[in-house]
């Protein structure tokens, strides 16, 4: 996994990050990595063009899954 090194973080954002990771009982590395995550999380119009990616991947489904899940629900040896 690749590490990130922010250099010349104002004093203040460094206590804030490090007061919040303190409080929330967590490392310094832990909470910044969250705060980046929730800034940096995917946008919905991204999700679904990764999600049309793949279908265009995949292809087409021709068959019809009914038969099977009626199949499973109706066995009575599900555990196997």
């Amino acid at each position: 996994m690749p590490d990130l090194l922010v250099r010349g973080i104002d004093a203040d954002l460094y206590e804030r990050i490090k007061r919040a990771a303190d409080r929330e009982r967590k490392s310094l590395s832990q909470t910044a990595y969250e705060a980046l995550s929730q800034k940096f999380k995917p946008s919905k119009e991204e999700i679904w063009a990764e999600i049309d990616r793949f279908r265009e991947s995949v292809g087409p489904i021709s068959s019809d899954s009914s038969v099977d899940v009626r199949e499973w629900r109706d066995n009575d040896e599900r555990g196997r």
